[in-house]
């Protein structure tokens, strides 16, 4: 040991205990002097127990947080423990580590303080792996992966090259209009304008010149002329949104603009034209409202040319750990705000509930959240009642357990089919033991 390094003021006892621990685990007496460093801390920073214990703190971890973040500096100073601390350490190596950090403070018999001790878990592969998820299926605002919705990115990638008309079907708060922007952004015409339209929200008077524009004295009130959206969208793309709300008279304009691409604004007789790239939307079935009678058929196959089925969020549940934990790094960003997450109950809540309003509402839920919790984790305090109070009903009697047994399933399936079969990779991946794995496998019924 280096004649330089210090005597500890006290002694760690219970080595055996903390070896078997599979985070790291140190301890520092009041002079931050490490006085304990167990096996899982020696492996993630690949420092030897001998050349840790003795040494300063800030010399064995090299940490982004080890001046101005320190938590088992604020440990120490406040007696209240610190809970998943995120920030990173410089390992043996050279190399940067992501960690999650816990602290508490170390009392003697007589509950005086003596020293802190602080728990750091390794990263690095649940960030690897969340990397690889995000690229592999990824598209503007969409992160995802559901196979039904990696199915629909692919398909939208395909057709942003195309000046074909979509279609974009899904229920309300799925995401069709971050589906379009997307489309609009990864084509040719991603530095043209993009223009949304809600086609429901506006009687046929209004959506006629909000689409079209008008002429000077077409009506009381046209002071001057005014271009319409789809003069306002130039060579880029007009997003008609619920274009199922239209009413039959107006389907017979947007038919005309869908076949000889031009229209004529309110009061004019001059006829314009325009270039640019429509994309549909609807959360209705236009084919059901075409046997009806209530929409053209004739328009419906025009705007049928290309349909983009988004799933709602209730049949794609593997998803909602992911898009939570996204939301989550979202409001963190724009509040200034280290929520540190959400607890294993409220993923539980969220796997049973059917969310009705998809993506929209999960985001909203979240957002909720973050106005109630301050810093502190996200739990089931934390959300509505409608969420948590009705999940066994919604459950269909079906236990919170089984929920999370049937996602722990899942996901050790996917992770061995990635690594081809190859059971130890694919506990590599996941993070834990092989033997972890395999009771795992015995426990869930996996053959």
């Amino acid at each position: 040991m280096d004649n330089s390094k210090r005597k500890p003021a006290f002694t760690a006892c219970g080595d055996a205990v903390l070896d078997s621990i599979s985070d790291g685990v140190f301890t520092v007496d009041l002079n931050w002097l490490v006085c304990s460093f167990n096996r899982a801390a020696e492996q993630i920073t690949g420092i030897s127990r001998e050349d840790a214990v003795g040494s300063f703190c800030w010399d064995v971890f090299r940490s982004n947080m080890c001046e101005a973040q320190c938590a088992l500096r604020e440990t120490l100073e406040t007696g209240k423990p610190l809970i998943n601390r995120t920030g990173y350490i410089v390992d043996a190596e050279g190399n940067r580590i992501p960690v999650s950090v816990s602290t508490a403070v170390l009392r003697d018999e007589n509950g005086k303080i003596i020293g802190g001790a602080e728990t750091f878990r390794d990263l690095s592969e649940i960030e690897t792996l969340r990397s690889e998820l995000k690229g592999k299926c990824s598209l503007g605002g969409f992160i995802s992966h559901s196979s039904s919705m990696c199915s629909v990115m692919e398909l939208a990638r395909a057709v942003a090259g195309s000046p074909s008309t979509v279609l974009i079907a899904g229920e309300t708060g799925s995401g069709k209009e971050v589906l379009a922007k997307a489309i609009h952004e990864m084509g040719p015409r991603s530095k043209s304008p993009f223009v949304a339209v809600n086609c429901g929200a506006l009687p046929d008077s209004l959506l006629e010149s909000e689409l079209f524009g008008y002429k000077k004295g077409a009506f009381t009130g046209a002071d001057t002329d005014k271009p319409g959206r789809f003069a306002a969208a130039g060579q880029g793309t007009i997003f008609l949104d619920e274009i199922g709300e239209v009413s039959p008279a107006m389907q017979v304009r947007l038919l005309r603009v869908l076949q000889e691409r031009c229209y004529e604004p309110l009061g004019s007789n001059q006829t314009e034209k325009t270039r640019a790239r429509v994309i549909a939307a609807t959360n209705q079935d236009l084919s059901k409202l075409v046997e009806r009678g209530s929409f053209r058929q004739d328009l419906y196959y025009r705007i049928n040319v290309i349909t983009l089925s988004l799933p709602p969020l209730r049949d794609r549940k593997e998803d909602i750990p992911l898009l939570a934990d996204h939301f989550v790094e979202k409001y963190n960003c724009l509040y200034g705000r280290e929520v540190p997450g959400i607890t294993p109950e409220v993923y539980s809540a969220f796997l049973n509930y059917s969310w009705p309003g998809n993506v929209r509402e999960l985001e909203n839920t979240i957002e909720r959240a973050f106005v109630l919790c301050g810093t502190k984790r996200i739990s089931l305090s934390h959300l509505p009642e409608g969420i948590f109070g009705k999940t066994e009903e919604r459950a269909e009697g079906r236990s919170i357990r089984m929920q999370t047994d049937q996602s722990e399933k899942n996901a050790i399936i996917s992770a061995i089919k990635r690594n081809n079969g190859n059971k130890t990779a694919a506990a590599k991946e996941l993070g834990i033991h092989k033997t972890t794995l395999y009771r795992k496998l015995s426990r869930l019924g996996i053959e």
